[in-house]
């Protein structure tokens, strides 16, 4: 899911990077930065951002831009918020970027799709949970954390394999039966990842987890 440099052309670069400095923006102003004023809650979150920059540089991949990685879009979004969320992820994806596994003139690019459209696919599956589903710690777990990551990370291959048909860098059928049915075993992969984790932290760590609510889903208060 990280494309190399020259793979989509200078107009795409152009407005990739256009709307990313409008994600940034509108994340840099309404990021819960007071939650990072807490020392053990800015440790996690940097820890987080390191943990994942080995992860994605962990990739599979046979041709240039057809490669795969885990995300950790979902557990970072649940964790601290979508704005957050996607600040880390630019920051991983940066240092992936600076390893030479990626270019730079590809870098918002890979950010809006790796990084910003995930988060933003996770919270809503969140908000979804939270409005229309029973407040119950199962329902958090398998919902928001373990299909959430699931749907996530193959909506975020279709959008990919659409981006690339696209902008003419491989034909459809290559696309369509060579790269993107292989979202749906690392989705499952990283659905079962992120459920695991999710469920250690809020049973260990519920501090580390700022969208789970002890009083919503074990005690049933809103």
């Amino acid at each position: 899911m990280n494309f190399p440099a020259g793979l989509f052309g200078a107009a795409w670069a152009f407005w990739a990077w256009a709307a990313l400095a409008l994600v940034w923006l509108w994340a840099l102003r309404t990021a819960p930065w007071r939650r990072l004023a807490d020392s053990e809650q800015l440790n996690v979150w940097l820890g987080a951002i390191v943990v994942l920059m080995l992860v994605w540089s962990l990739k599979a991949g046979v041709q240039p831009g057809l490669n795969l990685h885990l995300l950790g879009a979902t557990a970072l979004t649940l964790m601290f918020g979508r704005q957050l969320a996607i600040l880390g992820l630019s920051a991983v994806m940066a240092a992936v970027t600076l390893n030479g596994g990626a270019g730079w003139d590809a870098y918002a690019l890979n950010v809006l799709i790796t990084a910003v459209f995930p988060c933003v696919v996770a919270d809503l599956l969140l908000r979804i949970t939270v409005r229309y589903l029973p407040p119950n710690f199962f329902v958090y777990v398998f919902c928001a954390a373990f299909f959430g990551a699931g749907i996530a990370v193959v909506s975020t291959g279709l959008l990919a394999t659409l981006l690339l048909w696209l902008a003419g860098a491989y034909p459809a059928q290559t696309l369509f039966e060579d790269y993107f049915p292989y979202f749906a075993l690392l989705g499952f992969a990283e659905a079962w990842l992120n459920g695991a984790a999710i469920t250690l932290m809020v049973v260990y760590f519920p501090r580390w987890v700022g969208s789970f609510d002890d009083r919503r889903y074990l005690w049933h208060r809103k």
